[in-house]
């Protein structure tokens, strides 16, 4: 399996440079698909949060360059948050103000009545441990034959015990042991990168992204 990049911890930085396509690309994966889920599960239709993620993700374009990495300060996705929150309230704002245009005071009333989703920090760091999971799976069933993915899953995931999996996939139960701990400790090695990554100052400031964020 490949090795983490040493640059891994300071994603969030190379994304200065416009050119570092890598970074950007690696950035909408784990962050984008963020924004994006979490936006459906506030009620959100498709279009309307590929929408919202779009309009996050030119927030953080404009802020990049304040971006610097620093062990020591708050965490991106607090700061993300807040920048979420934000586009999700202007979003149901602009759906209240719609249907008053039109002159149409039932569908005014109805969408009034109508109770969103609360925009609650602990339902968007469960999307992030989610989100962090999801991509970390991705990364390493790049990287692992077949057989080895499935010797993980089907005993680490799927709870099916190790003899059975090893004679079903023609594999020793030594190999299919060795295969489970090589996933799992690949896995735990890239949760903790996109972990360290997240520690961010914005050119000294304090609190971190505060002119930012309330932009």
């Amino acid at each position: 399996m490949a090795e983490i990049p040493a640059t891994r911890a300071s994603l969030l930085v190379r994304l200065r440079d416009s050119g570092d396509a890598a970074a950007w690309t690696e950035f909408i994966d784990l962050y984008g698909a963020l924004v994006y889920n979490y936006a459906r599960k506030q009620g959100l239709q498709d279009a309307d949060a590929a929408d919202l993620g779009q309009e996050v993700l030119r927030g953080v374009a404009a802020a990049v360059g304040r971006l610097e990495y620093d062990p020591r300060r708050g965490l991106f996705r607090n700061w993300l948050f807040t920048l979420v929150r934000r586009r999700l309230s202007d979003w149901r704002a602009a759906q209240r103000r719609g249907p008053c245009g039109s002159g149409d005071p039932a569908t005014r009333h109805v969408l009034e009545q109508v109770q969103a989703p609360p925009v609650d920090h602990e339902a968007w760091e469960a999307e992030w441990q989610d989100r962090v999971f999801a991509w970390a799976c991705a990364q390493v069933r790049r990287d692992v034959t077949d057989s080895t993915w499935k010797a993980f899953w089907r005993t680490a995931m799927d709870g099916h015990p190790t003899q059975s999996v090893a004679a079903d996939l023609g594999l020793t139960a030594a190999a299919v042991y060795l295969a489970r701990h090589r996933v799992l400790a690949r896995l735990k090695e890239l949760v903790r990168s996109a972990h360290e990554s997240e520690r961010l100052s914005e050119n000294g400031s304090d609190p971190c992204f505060s002119r930012t964020a309330s932009e």
